[in-house]
């Protein structure tokens, strides 16, 4: 399956940025945990234990229903609808967040008490 084309998984467009966009505009809490990529748009949101889950909702509302990891060592996707993991095409990158951002993140916006606003 990694090699055939998968309906919703678009390998040629890049990331939308280095953190999660609507985080990073102001809306909720503007931390998170880890990052998603979307493997149809490239929109990158926070996953669902961040405090506002913008990765999965993007991807509910858009239609798109893969998911992939944007951590640094992980290579996975997620399908929302079937809530199964799949092997699919490597998608333009770069691949994940930059290493030196942390995680959680980004520096200086995560509460020191981060732990206690986890889904």
């Amino acid at each position: 399956m990694a090699d055939e084309q998968i309906p919703g998984i678009d390998p040629t467009v890049a990331p939308s940025g280095e953190g999660c966009v609507e985080c990073l505009a102001g809306e909720g809490p503007g931390w998170w945990l880890h990052l998603r990529r979307c493997a149809a748009c490239g929109h990158i949101g926070c996953c669902d234990s961040s405090p506002s889950q913008h990765g999965t909702r993007h991807a509910r509302a858009a239609g798109h229903p893969f998911l992939a990891s944007f951590e640094p060592g992980e290579s996975w996707l997620w399908n929302i609808e079937t809530e199964q993991y799949y092997e699919g095409p490597e998608l333009a990158g770069p691949p994940c967040h930059p290493a030196a951002q942390p995680t959680p993140g980004p520096q200086g916006r995560v509460p020191a008490d981060w732990r206690q606003h986890l889904h």
